[in-house]
């Protein structure tokens, strides 16, 4: 049997950096037809919309962000299977991306300006979390989709019940992150120290509070 071919590291840079561009830029193609396709177009007034938009943006935000984290912990993961692990989980939310994108559209809306710098740090996070190996990394996902999950549970409170598409969009989000969080945690995630997991819910306050307007 033949070695693997190992990629280069400036081969991973390149693929990197291809991957960063795409996602600032609003370059997504989703894998599974979004969830609102069947759902009930209700009626919005224009506070409503406006308020379903910014609820949007704000997921759209938080599927950049996963798109850095994933691409950052595959690049400087330990292990083949690790690379693997965080590559496939990327391409799922990238249908998150693409539904949230399409959704804001539709609801006459924009992503966040500040997409660059949410990509940025994120990456940064991410690349922080693998330096401190793969079990700390998979425990990083762990309580990174653990947080997203009540954040997402959150905001079908506070859509309005006739959004029926946008619901019906972060339900399924919702559904996704547990099953990545399990599954990081199959693979022998470490748990997040408590005061790490506080600056981690004190950062994502920042972005959702901020996304929300901009």
């Amino acid at each position: 049997m033949p070695a693997q071919r190992s990629i280069n590291p400036l081969d991973q840079l390149i693929v990197s950096m291809d991957k960063a561009l795409r996602v600032i830029a609003g370059v997504a193609s989703a894998s599974r037809p979004t969830p609102a396709a069947h759902a009930d177009d209700g009626q919005l007034d224009e506070a409503e919309q406006r308020h379903s938009a910014g609820l949007m943006r704000v997921n759209h935000v938080g599927e950049v962000c996963a798109q850095a984290l994933y691409n950052s912990q595959s690049r400087f993961a330990r292990t083949e299977e690790m690379r693997q692990q965080f590559a496939e989980a990327g391409r799922e939310e990238e249908d998150h991306l693409a539904w949230t994108a399409q959704r804001l559209a539709e609801l006459g809306s924009r992503p966040s300006l500040l997409n660059p710098l949410w990509y940025a740090g994120a990456y940064a996070l991410g690349t922080v979390a693998a330096q401190l190996g793969d079990a700390r990394s998979l425990g990083f996902v762990v309580e990174t989709e653990r947080q997203v999950e009540a954040h997402l549970n959150s905001h079908l409170d506070l859509l309005p019940v006739q959004d029926s598409k946008s619901r019906a969009i972060v339900d399924q989000m919702r559904l996704d992150e547990i099953a990545h969080g399990a599954a990081a945690q199959a693979l022998g995630a470490v748990e997040v120290p408590l005061p790490v997991r506080g600056v981690m819910s004190a950062m994502a306050k920042v972005m959702t509070t901020t996304a929300y307007y901009v």
